[in-house]
């Protein structure tokens, strides 16, 4: 693990070194990151933080805005058309409660983002979540439980506003 911490901390210091004019540049290292070629539609706003990067999986036309950060021990599976605002962090690991095990162990639960999702400024999802399509995670929110699809989530802990529905 401490291995995979260096190698992500060594990318990552070469793409915040990087400018929105240097997309090209982002996507090679950020596929290097994820071990994935990420495709032309990707578009990540520098700075980026992550413990790892192997376990991030991404589909077409996402956009990562800036100053995100993405633990990903878990396992993050970010699906086509997904939008993340600046600031957002995506925390799949955890430690066990029990004072005596929290140095001992660290704990991985997946987050699953389905299509078409946004998730605004400042949210936090924390491991085990899926968010369903086209769902919007409100602005500032902490998301500890999964979000039905076409549903506006807010507030800490996250909960559902109302349902987002075409005009």
């Amino acid at each position: 693990m401490l291995a995979n911490v260096k190698r992500a901390m060594a990318i990552t210091a070469k793409l915040n070194r990087l400018t929105f004019n240097d997309m090209d540049e982002v996507r090679i290292l950020f596929s290097e990151l994820i071990g994935k070629k990420v495709d032309e539609s990707f578009l990540l706003i520098p700075p980026f933080f992550t413990a790892g990067g192997n376990e991030i999986r991404v589909g077409h036309n996402v956009f990562v805005n800036q100053n995100c950060t993405f633990y990903d021990l878990g396992g993050l599976d970010i699906a086509d058309d997904v939008m993340i605002g600046p600031n957002v962090s995506l925390i799949t690991a955890g430690h066990p409660l029990e004072p005596s095990q929290r140095r001992a162990a660290t704990i991985g639960k997946p987050i699953v983002i389905e299509k078409g999702v946004w998730i605004a400024t400042g949210a936090i999802v924390v491991g085990g979540v899926t968010i369903g399509e086209n769902s919007v995670v409100a602005a500032g929110s902490v998301v500890t439980k999964d979000v039905p699809e076409n549903t506006l989530v807010g507030g800490n802990p996250a909960r559902a506003i109302r349902s987002i529905a075409e005009d």
